[in-house]
């Protein structure tokens, strides 16, 4: 989401040639940030009046799981709420929720959306909107169970409402990228895949699952969303960031997908925590050319990390590769080392 105000930002480190670098800092917030929690992580940020306002997930210290809402000046320093929100009726009197976690926020036309994992008989998709992040109205869930990741663009299409969701199980076993429509915010369909998982040979970290992250921004590449991408290892799943570029008018259509991750678990705080090899993107900051993302790590802690739209396009280099669409196998001319094409 582009914005008026600064984004917190560092310039990559002297002598770094990745793509995408770490915030010096992180954990940006920590897993006892207010006095109940037992972590924070996989949280959403947007630019909000003069400073910045979050919708976070926090786990108590009975596990469970509740979102609650922030305010920072910097997007560094945050002032998160002690109680969890509570929401009222918005174009729904059914509001119940057995657990709420993993939000995303975004502003379309007239106020701020949210989304999130809502317990309803099992995970599906939560939304709510609010203008100030102080009074939340909470709407239809949007789809039955099991969905995950719920992530709206920012704007319509055709004059519909579009949700990435991933449709799962409730083992986290598998699950793909697909889109739907509403004209309401209440009446979803239109349901569309937009993105599978790879096959192991040709990009192995996201070969289990894929799962939108951050809200989609414009570029001139077309529509960027920062992704996680999921392995089954001997030692349980491994959680990398990637990123995609979907087709501006039709954003059903995948035009370049990451081949290599942007950013794996390497960090420590990325490495243990309550769920060990977790890197987990749920909010980027855009100014300008620069991109800040919010993620969680090892389900315990939010981090951020940076990049650099010019640097991000010009890292582009052809090498042949093989693809597989519709788990159909095709050759492709070539790819882009950090893009990888989607004829």
């Amino acid at each position: 989401m582009s914005t008026s105000v600064p984004i917190p930002w560092q310039d990559r480190p002297e002598g770094s040639n990745e793509v995408m670098w770490r915030y010096s800092e992180n954990p940006v917030i920590g897993r006892y940030h207010i006095p109940s929690s037992n972590s924070i992580f996989n949280s959403a940020v947007v630019p909000f009046g003069d400073g910045f306002a979050g919708v976070f997930r926090c786990d108590n210290q009975a596990v469970q799981m509740n979102i609650f809402a922030g305010f920072s000046k910097d997007g560094i320093n945050w002032d998160i709420n002690h109680d969890p929100i509570v929401m009222k009726p918005g174009n729904t009197l059914m509001i119940e929720s057995e657990y709420k976690y993993d939000p995303r926020v975004v502003w379309i036309e007239d106020r701020y959306w949210v989304t999130w994992c809502n317990g309803y008989h099992g995970p599906t998709i939560g939304i709510a909107y609010t203008y100030d992040f102080k009074e939340f109205f909470q709407c239809e869930n949007a789809f039955l169970p099991f969905n995950r990741n719920g992530v709206l663009f920012p704007q319509k299409f055709d004059g519909r409402y579009a949700m990435l969701s991933r449709l799962s199980d409730n083992g986290h076993t598998f699950g793909d990228i697909y889109i739907s429509y509403s004209p309401d915010m209440k009446y979803w369909g239109e349901h569309r895949c937009v993105m599978k998982v790879t096959p192991f040979p040709q990009s192995a970290w996201q070969c289990t699952k894929v799962g939108a992250g951050s809200v989609p921004f414009l570029t001139k590449e077309g529509w960027l969303m920062f992704y996680h991408g999921v392995i089954t290892t001997c030692n349980g799943f491994r959680y990398s960031m990637g990123a995609a570029i979907l087709d501006e008018k039709d954003p059903s259509k995948v035009l370049y997908r990451t081949r290599p991750y942007l950013l794996a678990p390497a960090a420590p705080y990325e490495l243990t925590g309550d769920v060990q090899n977790v890197v987990f993107p749920c909010a980027a900051l855009q100014d300008g050319e620069k991109v800040a993302v919010y993620y969680g790590a090892a389900d315990t802690v939010v981090a951020m990390a940076l990049v650099i739209l010019m640097k991000f396009w010009s890292s582009q280099k052809k090498q042949p590769l093989i693809k597989r669409e519709n788990e159909k196998y095709f050759a492709c001319k070539y790819f882009h080392s950090i893009w990888w094409p989607v004829p």
